[in-house]
């Protein structure tokens, strides 16, 4: 596997459009008023592109020298992505007993408790790399952490394809909040870094970059200018 590589990274997420605009606001699911997006799940539904993605986690993981013993992704928006990382893990290793996880979107009520929060041979003092699609306020990926520390299972680190770097309502921001559980938090692609890019290539009207700077100045970790 090669080593990571940012600029690549960036430019393979901008070519898929994970990054754009809306001339009309959309409702987030954080209940936030934007004009922009980043959807990360465009690049799961397709065999070619969640290869090259997935390799981007993996060499992104061996450079922040970051182990476990697998990936789980957050329920249900990374489901699929985890389960690849896995099977190449697994491939890269040699390992044909590789744990392959999937967290279930809404904890079963009955059975073994084991299975309340997992599909798969999930166990206790297993080490764990979760992953999410797009961070906004982390409330899912929050909500994981917890689930698995609950059941007695080590998150060695909380991974982001795309971090919107916005701070939550109580002025904190998920790398904050996720460091608090004795989490590390690392994003791999920023918002201030690719909405330049997806400017450039989309080309919006400077009504909707103007919308999109005051969102920075009131949501944003920092001030984004994008004119």
């Amino acid at each position: 596997m090669t080593g990571f590589n940012q600029e690549k990274y960036n430019r393979f997420l901008i070519e898929n459009r994970v990054i754009g605009f809306f001339e009309k606001p959309i409702t987030l699911k954080s209940g936030r008023i934007s004009n922009w997006y980043a959807n990360c799940r465009i690049l799961l539904d397709r065999v070619g592109v969640i290869d090259k993605l997935t390799d981007f986690v993996l060499a992104f993981s061996d450079e922040k020298s970051i182990s476990a013993g697998y990936f789980y992704g957050v329920p249900e928006g990374a489901t699929k992505l985890a389960v690849i990382l896995n099977y190449k893990k697994g491939k890269t290793d040699h390992n044909e007993n590789q744990a392959l996880i999937i967290g279930r979107g809404k904890p079963k009520e009955h059975g073994d408790p084991k299975d309340r929060y997992f599909i798969g041979p999930a166990e206790k003092g297993d080490k764990v790399i979760v992953v999410e699609d797009v961070t906004t306020t982390g409330g899912s990926l929050i909500e994981t952490i917890k689930h698995l520390q609950e059941s007695n299972i080590e998150v060695v680190a909380a991974i982001g394809l795309v971090n919107r770097m916005e701070r939550r309502d109580d002025g904190k921001s998920v790398e904050q909040v996720v460091n608090e559980l004795n989490v590390p938090y690392f994003a791999i692609g920023s918002a201030v870094d690719l909405l330049p890019m997806a400017r450039d290539v989309s080309k919006p009207s400077d009504s909707v970059l103007e919308e999109v700077e005051k969102y920075f100045d009131q949501y944003g970790i920092e001030p984004l200018r994008l004119k």
